[in-house]
């Protein structure tokens, strides 16, 4: 395999700030016998600030994955033959044993955090990434990201015994997390008609709704409003309704001294038998048993 790079200028001395830890055979043998650690670990690990005629070309790709995360300045990601532009506060994750080149701009040189990964997770976690976007996606700068990609990086330089490799596992899963679905953690946007009908939902559950009501406000027909809502959450729209209603009921048990009734009342139930019987098909217990079991 081919994984030698090349650069647009020699550097000799790298950048001035740079950090870099690659972890030797030895070290991943280590934790490949760890049963967390196997499951999703960093090969490669660095953070290169104003890193100007940094380039990278790989004819085969590489074998692991590689997150690029740019916090200033810009570069370029090219893929069978598509060019995207990495700016400031985005981020990209190249798929495994894909041929591809990437570099720095020579007029705004980036500054980017880098981390080759790999592991059983490793796959399932480029997967839910790659299924969610088609160029780099813009993530608001956070110092708890930089905080998280510098425990991770001091637990790859440092000794790894057995609770050191657990714990690089559960911050890289972290560190990663937060690109990999960041979508899925941001707000609702107009041109989401069900997201926003989720929120709508979450919003009103002491109203009821028809499912032709429902497909109206976002749009669509009722059969294709159907259609998408239950491949986006695997229930349709009605029941998945109904599971907010009984998830925020769960929360007046625990968390007040509120009648069923009362309970009743506010997640737009009028019948309270009705109510106990649709708790118990979900929750498995009824709803005065959950109280007594869960509240604390």
């Amino acid at each position: 395999m081919d994984n030698t790079p090349t650069y647009r200028n020699k550097i000799e001395d790298g950048f001035i700030g740079q950090k870099m830890i690659v972890l030797s055979p030895d070290r991943i043998t280590r934790i490949e016998e760890s049963i967390l650690g196997k499951s999703l670990y960093p090969s490669a690990i660095g953070y290169y600030p104003h890193a100007l005629f940094h380039e990278r070309h790989r004819k085969t790709g590489s074998e692991q994955y590689i997150l690029l995360y740019c916090v200033s300045g810009k570069g370029w990601i090219r893929i069978n033959n598509e060019e995207f532009i990495l700016s400031a506060h985005s981020y990209y994750i190249l798929e495994k044993n894909i041929p591809h080149s990437y570099g720095s701009s020579l007029k705004e040189p980036w500054s980017i955090y880098w981390v080759h990964f790999t592991g059983e997770m490793a796959d399932m976690l480029y997967e839910r990434f790659a299924t969610s976007v088609n160029t780099p996606p813009a993530i608001p700068y956070d110092p708890a990201n930089i905080n998280t990609f510098n425990q991770i990086f001091n637990l790859s330089e440092n000794y790894l015994g057995a609770r050191e490799i657990e714990l690089l596992y559960i911050r890289l899963l972290q560190f990663l997390s937060v690109f990999v679905y960041t979508n899925q953690n941001s707000t609702p946007q107009e041109d989401d008609p069900i997201a926003l009908s989720i929120n709508f939902m979450k919003n009103n559950l002491e109203k009821n709704f028809s499912i032709k009501e429902l497909a109206t406000m976002a749009n669509y027909s009722i059969s294709r409003y159907s259609e998408i809502f239950k491949n986006r959450t695997g229930s349709a729209p009605i029941q998945y309704f109904l599971q907010l209603k009984i998830q925020k009921s769960c929360q007046y048990l625990f968390f007040t001294k509120m009648t069923i009734k009362e309970i009743c009342k506010e997640i737009g139930f009028d019948d309270q038998y009705y109510f106990s019987r649709m708790f118990r098909k979900q929750m498995g217990i009824s709803p005065m048993q959950c109280r007594k079991q869960y509240k604390a």
